[in-house]
């Protein structure tokens, strides 16, 4: 208890050492725990320790950041990424899978089974490591963000398969046939616990917690759903990250949605940390130097195959820069790869040699990912220049006193008819190429841009502008854009449209001015409509 109490502290005391360091040459959080790792697993001999119950806490990381993901993606939504996650999905794990496959048994020569399996792991990606950078860089609801929320969720997906594949391959008692009928029993089962059974009891059970009026109570609650979710999933062979999703999703359907989402963030990137530091320690200092030039051999020729394939599949459907950010985004190998080898090499199925060196092969795919997807916008300009009429350029006319309208939807052309009727000075940012073209048509100072980011708005002389009118529906867009405005100045003079409570709670974080609570704003009209219609009556 001493020691694991000594491991702990000096693990924390590493990690933010090397983050505050790291942080200074801007470079991720991420390559610090997955270094803190490294350095704790030589400096307290942890190579013969039994890690399980460690990678069991860290895995917890991945079931927090699948919940928040969950959360974003409704069935609604999740029905809209049809293409995203069963076309493009299931094309680039069969064609990875299986290119990988034929070359470990025509090349390396390794026996079919093993193969098969081999293959298939090198074919999934890293979501904790790609999603934790897409959410820091707000890229999750871009166009490339989308396509490789959606392929990775397909993974997570073929996880099962490929897991039941080393059970066909090592059972000596079950059928295959017998296998499959198990396995979508439990899929059956699970769906209709968390998500028929969720959404029948969910908002009951959180309008009950809510009678107690206490943050610590509900917090609680909330972390019950998520793991208990997992531990249902878990239970009939699933990942516990799966379940966590599918809770997620179904709370997206409650009004708790926004209030959870703000709660449950910092336990997410604790645990995450977690999970980087014991992937660290799956790093052996031992097998780079022994086998250090296959190593490399192996991790350009699998990166730069995975990429490729990427891209010429998508490419098929997409325009090329986005095939190309997609294919950059998931070109690593991921950590379920590392649990299906671990099973794998735990019935024989892969020898100790070739299990170390690709333990380590995945774990420096890993680590190349941040740098990548930090600067994937320069890299990806190298290859496909940046088409002028993506976003025009705004250079700064002087504008003084005038409003700012974000969007240019129902809300926002109703306010700019109002503006244009009493003869103010206005100027509306859209990223809807459809709704510029329709401004345009309208005759209004519209401007395709991004109202998130920081340059944009400045370049419209934001700190001048009399005021600025977010008219955004959506919630995740809506917080970026009021997160991108205080950021520049708190003070401005901006006026936001939020749905309800707990909405309004998240978007004063970012100490917004002029807050209107659709719920609240609605049920004044309609008191004062009945009041009236009783003073008519009498």
């Amino acid at each position: 208890m001493e020691q694991l109490l000594l491991i702990s502290i000096a693990t924390i005391l590493i990690a933010t050492i090397l983050n505050v360091l790291l942080k200074k040459f801007d470079i991720p959080t991420i390559i610090g725990y997955i270094f803190a790792g490294l350095v704790i697993n030589y400096m307290f001999d942890l190579m013969s320790m039994n890690k399980e119950v460690l990678s069991h806490i860290g895995e917890f990381g991945i079931v927090f950041l699948m919940f928040t993901i969950g959360l974003e993606f409704s069935i609604n939504h999740l029905n809209s990424m049809k293409k995203e996650v069963f076309l493009y999905g299931t094309l680039q794990v069969m064609l990875s899978g299986l290119f990988f496959t034929m070359l470990a048994m025509f090349l390396l020569d390794i026996e079919t089974k093993t193969a098969i399996i081999l293959g298939f792991a090198l074919s999934l990606s890293s979501t904790a490591i790609v999603l934790k950078m897409l959410q820091e860089r707000n890229d999750t609801h871009s166009s490339y963000g989308r396509v490789t929320l959606g392929i990775l969720l397909f993974q997570d997906l073929a996880v099962i398969p490929i897991l039941l594949m080393i059970s066909i391959f090592t059972s000596n008692s079950d059928s295959i046939s017998l296998l499959l009928l198990k396995t979508l029993g439990s899929a059956i089962i699970v769906f209709f616990i968390l998500f028929v059974g969720g959404k029948v009891l969910l908002n009951r059970f959180f309008n009950w917690i809510m009678t107690t009026n206490s943050e610590e109570i509900f917090l609680v609650s909330v972390l019950f759903i998520v793991m208990s979710s997992s531990f249902v999933a878990h239970s009939f062979g699933f990942s516990y990250s799966l379940g966590a999703f599918i809770a997620g999703m179904t709370i997206a359907e409650t009004k708790y949605k926004y209030r959870i989402e703000a709660d449950l963030i910092p336990f997410r990137d604790i645990l995450l940390g977690v999970f980087f530091v014991t992937i660290g320690m799956q790093i052996d200092l031992g097998t780079i130097l022994s086998y250090g030039h296959i190593i490399i051999i192996l991790l350009v020729s699998i990166m730069s195959f995975k990429a490729l394939i990427i891209f010429g599949i998508l490419r098929v459907w997409i325009q090329k820069r986005t095939s190309l950010k997609t294919a950059l985004a998931l070109f690593q190998v991921g950590e379920f790869s590392l649990a299906i080898l671990a099973l794998a090499h735990n019935n024989s199925l892969i020898s100790d040699a070739h299990n170390q060196i690709l333990i380590i092969t995945i774990v420096l795919s890993m680590i190349i990912t941040p740098f990548v997807l930090k600067n994937i916008k320069k890299i990806v300009d190298r290859f496909s220049p940046e088409p002028e009429t993506a976003y025009e350029s705004i250079a700064s006319s002087g504008y003084k006193n005038h409003i700012i309208i974000c969007g240019y939807g129902p809300l926002g052309q109703t306010m700019a008819s109002h503006f244009k009727y009493l003869g103010l000075s206005y100027i509306i940012l859209e990223h809807d190429i459809q709704l510029v073209k329709l401004g345009k048509s309208n005759d209004e100072p519209i401007i395709l841009a991004n109202a998130m980011q920081t340059q944009t708005l400045e370049a419209v002389d934001i700190r001048d502008a009399f005021a600025v009118i977010i008219a955004i529906d959506n919630a995740v867009k809506l917080r970026l854009t009021c997160e991108a405005i205080s950021n520049i100045d708190s003070s401005i003079n901006t006026v936001v449209k939020v749905k309800n409570e707990s909405h309004k709670k998240i978007i004063e974080g970012f100490k917004i001015n002029h807050i209107i609570n659709q719920s609240d704003e609605m049920a004044k009209i309609l008191t004062k409509e009945v009041l009236n219609c009783e003073i008519k009556n009498s």
